[in-house]
């Protein structure tokens, strides 16, 4: 079964010049806590989380409404392609002991993600 068959489609990025209070609303509202940043065309920059904003944040005493998400946003990033197999993906999240996995196209465009959840979980 292939990535495509099973990820989330409806992904919504913030941009890495969006504030940080503003990616912890998208992220209050969103249903895996983690946002893919999103620069020019589009193209995947990085992944912010709640607990950046909350942890990173606050542990650098950043204040909401003039810190980017850039300055918080995770670079280097673990991803598939959509038409990879599931198997690939989830040794992947293993081996990076990661839950969140972005899904990128064959043209690098984000294409959605996969959440890893523990059973009895609902949701992607």
């Amino acid at each position: 079964m292939q990535l495509k068959e099973i990820m989330t489609c409806e992904v919504e990025c913030v941009k890495p010049t969006n504030t940080i209070a503003h990616a912890a609303k998208e992220c209050a509202i969103s249903t895996s806590g983690a946002l893919p940043v999103c620069g020019e065309n589009d193209r995947l920059v990085g992944m912010i989380t709640d607990r950046d904003i909350t942890v990173r944040g606050t542990a650098a005493c950043c204040e909401p409404v003039t810190t980017t998400v850039a300055d918080l946003m995770t670079r280097d990033l673990a991803f598939c392609f959509d038409d990879q197999d599931i198997a690939d993906a989830a040794e992947l999240m293993e081996s990076k002991q990661i839950r969140r996995l972005i899904v990128l196209n064959r043209d690098k465009r984000l294409a959605g993600n996969r959440v890893a959840r523990r059973s009895g979980d609902q949701g992607r």
